[in-house]
């Protein structure tokens, strides 16, 4: 399984910030399965740079993007995986949204969306290190049920 992890960010594109949730959900995949090709990139905020980045990814099974899902006016992951994708799957923001709130009540402000290109998952997480970490833990045991899914290998 290959699996891009997208961290969505201003600053630390410039080089102004260390990206530590592009770490530490590659840690995460690692842990759980080693045999996980990961491959981590920094763009920053907006609609165009992350879609260039969602097409670079295209041969990835799963793409995780972490940051710019929150209200402020330069988050505009959602809606660049919203235009990206031919799909969307509204389960997977709620799922998220609901187990996050047991969390933070900040969970309220994520605006973060799943959807489908082709048989290729995009997933929004939120930038900071513990909703990322949250956030990969709770992808884990949808991962490859998932992947057999979209290459319609059914349940």
């Amino acid at each position: 399984m290959k699996i891009a992890v997208i961290t969505v960010s201003d600053r630390a594109s410039k080089g102004l910030y260390r990206d530590e949730s592009g770490p530490a959900i590659e840690r995460i995949l690692a842990d759980f399965d080693p045999s996980i090709l990961v491959e981590r990139e920094i763009v920053p905020d907006g609609v165009d740079s992350v879609i260039s980045a969602l097409g670079r990814h295209h041969d990835a099974d799963w793409i995780i993007t972490s940051g710019g899902t929150g209200p402020s006016p330069r988050d505009l992951t959602p809606e660049a995986t919203q235009a990206y994708c031919n799909r969307i799957l509204p389960g997977f923001g709620e799922y998220f949204r609901a187990k996050s709130l047991g969390q933070t009540p900040f969970a309220v402000f994520s605006r973060a969306l799943c959807g489908m290109k082709g048989a290729q998952y995009i997933v929004n997480f939120p930038g900071s290190v513990g909703g990322a970490e949250f956030h990969a833990a709770l992808l884990l045991p949808l991962l490859s049920h998932g992947v057999a899914m979209a290459q319609g290998k059914g349940h």
